[in-house]
């Protein structure tokens, strides 16, 4: 499992609009702007956000994005389960996969569903609020 940029640059968005939203929304061009990345491809994440219920919308003077729910409520996992897809480590353990003839003399079965689970709880355990914490390493060392 690689998380792709569509992945990373989500988490990055929303990370962003949950420090710069305030009440208000946010427009796409300026988190393009405070993350370089094109606003085109953002355009194509945030509406996955959108459809997802992440994020709401408004068009016109003053519009733009903003997150939906607090960032406490959002956790990287369901974020990375709605931009890629799946996480699952092999392709028999996704959602729709179609029965595999060799489920019940896989051995190698268990070892697969473990890892999905270790992925998934572990994204689970952190929201966008967690991502939102600045921790500097190394700016810690005292004499």
């Amino acid at each position: 499992m690689m998380i792709s940029t569509r992945g990373r640059y989500a988490l990055r968005v929303l990370i962003d609009m949950a420090e710069h939203q305030a009440e208000e929304f946010v427009p796409l061009k300026e988190i393009a702007e405070r993350q370089e990345i094109s606003e085109k491809y953002l355009e194509s994440i945030v509406k996955t956000l959108v459809k997802g219920g992440v994020l709401t919308g408004l068009r016109g003077k003053g519009g733009g994005y903003r997150l939906s729910k607090p960032p406490e409520q959002f956790t990287v996992g369901s974020i990375l389960r709605l931009t890629e897809g799946s996480l699952a480590p092999v392709a028999c353990l996704e959602q729709d996969a179609a029965p595999c003839t060799r489920v019940t003399r896989c051995r190698t079965l268990p070892l697969w569903k473990g890892l999905d689970q270790v992925i998934n709880d572990y994204l689970d355990r952190f929201t966008i609020a967690d991502l939102m914490q600045v921790d500097n390493p190394g700016d810690d060392y005292v004499i």
